[in-house]
C-alpha cells in the first residue's frame, strides 16, 4: 500500500523562475492526474507529505494543512526557485489551509484552482479565474456505484467474525456445540447480515440523494429496516430472534452507510463528527440489546427460564 510520491518539488517541462507552482498530495494517483493535466506546461509541482492520502481526505484529516504547506515551502526554499509569490492549490484542499497564515509565514499568496485538475489549462488561460463549472463537484450515481466495492470489501472482511459468533450462539447447547442447530438457527441471521452489508454499503450509496433525511446514519437505517423487513418475509424466526433482528440489522446497515462519509461530497468533517457522537452510543446499546435477546432466547430453549 505504499502508493506514494516522495514529498518535495518537481519540474514539469522546463520551468523557470516565472513558472506557476501547483500544490498536491503525495498520493501517487493525485500526483499523476495533476502531472497529466499539466502536459505541455512548464510548471513546478510542490508535493506535500499527506501520508499517501488524497488531497480531499488529507485536508479533512489535517495532513494537507497549513503547517505542512509552510514547512514544505521553506524546506524546498521556494522563494529561491521562483520570483513570484503565488502558489495554486486544489479547491478541495481549502478546508485544511489557512491562506492568510500561509502568506504571513512564507510571503506566498494562496490561490485555489479548479476542483478537477483537467480544468487547470482552461483556468490558467482565463487569467487564473474559475467559472461555475470549475467550482462544482460532480457525484453522479455512476460515481457512487464505482466507490461501493471500497465499502463492501472492509465490511465483508469482518463478516467471518460475525458469522462465527452467530453460529456459536445458535449451536451452543448444554451438551456442547451442535453443528446442525448452528446451521438451522444461524443461516437466517447470516443472510440478514449479508443483506445489511448490501443495504449499507451498496444500496444507500447508490440511492443516496433519493433517501430521505440528510444524516448518513438515518439513511442507512432506513434502507436497513426496509431490507430487514423484506428478508424477514422469507424466514420463519421465533419472536425473540425476530425482534433481535429488527433491532440489530438496521443499525448495522446504518453503521456501514456512515462509513461512506469518507467518500462523498454530501457532508463535511463537522457533520461526520456529530453523526458519530450520536450514532456510536446508539449502535453499542442496540447491539448489546440484540445479543441479550438472543441469550434470553437460548435460555428459554434450554428451559432455564
Amino acid at each position: 500500500m505504499q502508493y506514494s510520491v516522495e514529498p518535495g518539488l518537481y519540474a514539469i517541462g522546463q520551468p523557470d523562475a516565472e513558472s506557476d507552482v501547483f500544490v498536491t498530495a503525495n498520493y501517487k494517483l493525485s500526483f499523476d492526474i495533476l502531472r497529466k493535466s499539466l502536459k505541455g506546461f512548464n510548471a513546478w509541482i510542490l508535493v506535500l507529505d499527506t501520508k499517501s492520502i488524497n488531497v480531499w481526505c488529507a485536508a479533512g484529516k489535517g495532513t494537507f494543512g497549513t503547517d505542512e504547506l509552510v514547512r514544505r515551502i521553506n524546506e524546498v526554499q521556494l522563494h529561491k526557485v521562483v520570483h513570484h509569490r503565488k502558489i495554486i492549490l486544489p479547491q478541495l484542499g481549502a478546508v485544511g489551509i489557512n491562506a492568510k497564515a500561509v502568506q504571513k509565514q512564507t510571503d506566498f499568496k494562496v490561490y485555489f484552482g479548479p476542483v478537477y485538475a483537467k480544468d487547470i489549462p482552461e483556468y490558467v488561460n482565463a487569467g487564473y479565474k474559475k467559472n461555475d463549472k470549475m467550482r462544482l463537484v460532480k457525484f453522479t450515481m455512476l460515481d457512487r456505484l464505482i466507490l461501493t466495492p471500497m465499502e463492501i470489501n472492509p465490511a465483508m472482511k469482518r463478516f467471518p467474525i460475525f458469522a462465527l459468533i452467530v453460529l456459536l450462539i445458535f449451536g451452543l447447547q448444554p451438551s456442547g456445540i451442535l453443528f446442525k442447530d448452528a446451521l438451522s438457527g444461524g443461516i437466517p441471521f447470516l443472510l440478514l447480515g449479508l443483506m445489511s452489508i448490501l443495504s449499507g454499503a451498496f444500496i444507500t450509496p447508490v440511492l443516496l440523494p433519493f433517501i430521505p433525511f440528510r444524516s448518513f446514519a438515518v439513511k442507512g437505517w432506513i434502507t436497513g429496516i426496509i431490507s430487514t423487513y423484506i428478508m424477514m418475509k422469507t424466514t420463519n424466526l421465533d419472536i425473540l430472534p425476530a425482534v433481535s433482528s429488527y433491532i440489530f440489522f438496521p443499525v448495522a446497515s446504518s453503521y456501514i452507510a456512515l462509513q461512506f462519509t469518507g467518500s462523498t461530497t454530501f457532508t463535511n468533517m463537522s457533520g461526520v463528527r456529530r453523526e458519530l457522537k450520536v450514532g456510536l452510543p446508539i449502535y453499542l446499546v442496540f447491539t448489546v440489546l440484540s445479543v441479550m435477546l438472543l441469550l434470553v432466547y437460548k435460555l428459554f430453549q434450554w428451559k432455564v427460564l
